[in-house]
């Protein structure tokens, strides 16, 4: 009986003790977890822009006697110790708060991109977190990749290409330098349509037509300054074309003649002037040769000095480069003046001059006409009184 009575006590102080000990145990455990390093805030994601500062921060409370380390996540490179750089003096670690590892690195380069590892040296395991950089590189025209000037046959099909580098990938834009709109066919289509712009890396020119001839520029952004452009030429081939406005000229003896032809054709062409079919004409006293070229065309001009008889025939304008030759007829005659024309210094040279004159004579009959019946209306009267 004695037995089973000191059983029941020494029970019943266990069980009365028991919530006793397990506040102490919670309290050790709780000292325990306030006295270990603790990380206040995450790194976070960052985005940097080449050439500049990149600051990873690394917040840790109750830090002790612990270290803090920073190291490439990738690769596990430690990078530093506390405030000790282990590698390259790009990097740099310092104290932004007492509680805030701040890393580093500048100048910051493309390879630099990737996350990094903040890591506290605690036992038997180390905490850490991971924070990421992204490094934006402008855009930069990749040469060996990007079409050179282009030198095509008309009706061939061209591609012009341009590639560039950077981060995030740049946008390739097609423009035309001189700002007139860019002349596309769809495969297959003989019809162009206008557009101011075309975006992609390549350029699709489908049977190309002397009027796309020009400069283009490629332009690569990606919002990241400065955008970079190239400039690639595109020359069309053909054979010259030959237009004459005016083929039937008419002229005053005694006034100056202006014949005119326009060219069209690529590459350069030699021009020259032929008189009935046999003399070239030579700039001198006599005639004036000029030309104005624009792109593909060439507008030639032969003035013809103080006209006379012996300037009456036909000229011919004549274009040729290594692709062929072509040329334009012209047919210069007499328009004869009356003493009721005007003088010849205000007669018009041209193709529809002797209608001109024509009509003024017309006109100058048709005043004369009713003059003559008031003068004899005039007489009569006189007459009768």
């Amino acid at each position: 009986m004695k037995i089973y009575k000191k059983l029941f006590w020494t029970l019943l102080q266990g069980f009365v003790l028991l919530p006793t000990i397990a506040l102490r145990d919670s309290h050790v455990v709780n000292r325990k977890l306030i006295d270990v390093p603790q990380f206040e805030r995450p790194i976070g994601n960052h985005t940097f822009h080449i050439g500049k500062e990149a600051v990873l921060g690394c917040s840790v409370i109750n830090l002790g006697k612990h270290k803090v380390g920073w190291l490439r996540a990738e690769d596990q490179t430690v990078l530093s110790l506390n405030d000790r750089v282990v590698l390259s003096p790009r990097y740099s670690v310092n104290l932004d708060t007492p509680s805030t590892w701040q890393l580093r690195i500048r100048p910051l380069r493309a390879e630099d991109r990737g996350c990094y590892m903040c890591q506290i040296n605690t036992q038997p395991s180390m905490k850490w977190q991971i924070g990421c950089i992204d490094v934006y590189v402008p855009p930069d025209i990749i040469n060996e990749e990007t079409s050179a000037d282009v030198s095509a046959q008309e009706m061939d099909n061209v591609t012009l290409l341009c590639r560039a580098s950077g981060h995030p990938p740049p946008k390739i834009t097609w423009r035309r330098e001189d700002h007139e709109p860019m002349l596309l066919k769809k495969v297959g289509s003989r019809d162009f349509y206008k557009v101011e712009s075309y975006v992609g890396s390549s350029l699709p020119l489908w049977r190309v037509d002397r009027r796309q001839m020009g400069a283009f520029l490629c332009i690569a952004a990606n919002d990241v300054p400065p955008a970079v452009s190239k400039r690639i030429i595109l020359n069309v081939n053909f054979s010259p074309t030959v237009i004459v406005p005016n083929q039937l000229l008419g002229a005053p003896l005694g006034t100056d003649v202006i014949l005119e032809c326009t060219v069209e054709a690529y590459p350069n062409t030699i021009n020259y002037w032929l008189k009935n079919r046999g003399e070239m004409l030579l700039d001198g006293p006599k005639y004036v040769i000029g030309e104005e070229r624009s792109s593909y065309r060439v507008m030639m001009k032969l003035t013809i000095r103080n006209f006379s008889k012996n300037d009456i025939g036909t000229y011919n304008c004549v274009s040729t480069n290594s692709l062929g030759k072509s040329e334009g007829t012209l047919r210069l005659y007499e328009i004869k003046l009356y003493p009721s024309s005007q003088s010849s210094a205000e007669v018009n040279i041209g193709g529809l001059t002797e209608g001109a004159v024509k009509q003024k004579s017309q006109y100058n009959s048709s005043t004369t006409f009713p003059r003559t019946i008031a003068i004899i209306v005039l007489l009569t009267l006189l007459q009768v009184y």
